[in-house]
């Protein structure tokens, strides 16, 4: 017979939510994390990331931020906050347990690490988006001379100081990152791929998630249309930028494709001062060079892909092709999936900021859970 208890995977801020709204209703809970320690994902970010969520809306169950902390805290700050969350509720979690496979077994799950196998009455998957990076592949790739790395092995730009640096992709991290550089003296250059979204960290003093927050019940396309004249005069006209506007709305964007867009917290200020050169997408590589999809060609020293992450559950999660994608990211969370006594928690994305969607969600699931 499987233990009476719930095994949880990933000790990031969904699985340490969901442990902690278990443990507030007495159900036994081991939380299982392949990383060294809580919040792993965050520990290997850029040293200059800040959360683009403001505190408020960042708080995991039960517990604020302090007073003390910063509207909108930083990765270092997270990672406290995640180490004294994690204490506070005792949460039983056990480090550097790569999950190899989970099962349904009779009425229960069997979780199978490389040292260990865990039985449990309830699985809760919460491994996050950041499970494995994304990184594409082009003609002549191999071939590049100069240093070719993904986000998430990026640090700071002091390294690429008065180099010429591509970073390809226009998400947050890429937006980011590009800022960074011209902070450390490096030339930056964005490759943006396809046509965008942008909008500003706050508007009028107020974060730009609260904004979402209060509008979510709204159709994407309604929230959008009253938002456009107000986004347009705070973010400007893209197109002098060189940018591509998104044929739809920022809210829309998130809908449809599961994408947050650019929220500035300076990049189109450094665009439009020249400060960052804009390309669009990535074609070929050579020794050294990038060819890009205009026929346009330039000489880089490095390349720095901010192109993403994928969930990939399938390579543990045995018989749920179901319930997730080609990219492994599951499509429902915060609530029991098709297969009784799973979870997902932390894959839904929202406008109105993924901790507070975190948060939420964990307090959906202990409350199934405990019902159960």
């Amino acid at each position: 017979m499987p233990e009476s208890r719930t095994i949880v995977i990933g000790a990031g801020p969904a699985g340490l939510a969901v442990g902690a709204c278990l443990a507030r209703q007495g159900i036994p809970c081991l939380i299982l994390e392949q990383g060294a320690g809580v919040g792993a994902a965050w520990r290997g970010h850029y040293d200059r990331l800040c959360l683009h969520t403001d505190k408020a809306h960042s708080a995991l169950p039960f517990v604020r931020w302090p007073r003390s902390a910063p509207r909108y805290p930083s990765r270092l700050q997270l990672i406290e906050y995640l180490e004294a969350y994690a204490a506070g509720f005792r949460l039983q979690t056990r480090f550097r347990q790569r999950v190899l496979a989970a099962r349904r077994v009779g009425g229960g799950w069997e979780v199978q690490t490389a040292d260990a196998c865990h039985t449990g009455s309830q699985l809760v998957v919460a491994s996050g988006y950041n499970r494995e990076p994304c990184i594409p592949a082009w003609p002549g790739q191999a071939s590049f001379r100069g240093p070719l790395l993904h986000s998430c092995a990026y640090r700071n730009g002091q390294p690429f100081r008065n180099l010429k640096v591509l970073v390809v992709g226009f998400g947050n991290s890429g937006g980011e990152i590009a800022i960074d550089l011209c902070e450390h003296g490096a030339q930056a250059s964005l490759a943006v791929r396809g046509p965008v979204n942008v909008v500003p960290r706050d508007l009028f003093g107020i974060p730009i998630v609260a904004i979402a927050a209060a509008q979510e019940r709204l159709p994407a396309r309604v929230a959008d249309a009253l938002n456009a004249l107000i986004l347009r005069l705070a973010v400007g006209d893209l197109t002098r930028c060189g940018l591509h506007p998104h044929t739809y709305g920022p809210l829309t964007q998130i809908r449809r494709e599961a994408r947050i867009p650019l929220v500035d917290v300076g990049t189109l200020a450094l665009i439009r001062r020249g400060a960052i050169a804009l390309y669009p997408a990535v074609a070929e590589f050579t020794a050294d060079e990038v060819a890009f999809s205009d026929g346009r060609h330039a000489r880089f020293d490095a390349v720095i892909l901010a192109t993403g992450y994928r969930a990939r559950v399938h390579e543990f999660l045995e018989g749920a092709a179901a319930a997730h994608d080609a990219a492994g990211t599951p499509y429902s969370s915060g609530r029991e999936s098709q297969v009784p006594g799973r979870y997902f928690c932390g894959y839904r994305v929202t406008a109105a900021g993924m901790l507070r969607e975190i948060a939420r969600e964990a307090r959906r699931i202990g409350s199934a859970i405990a019902s159960d």
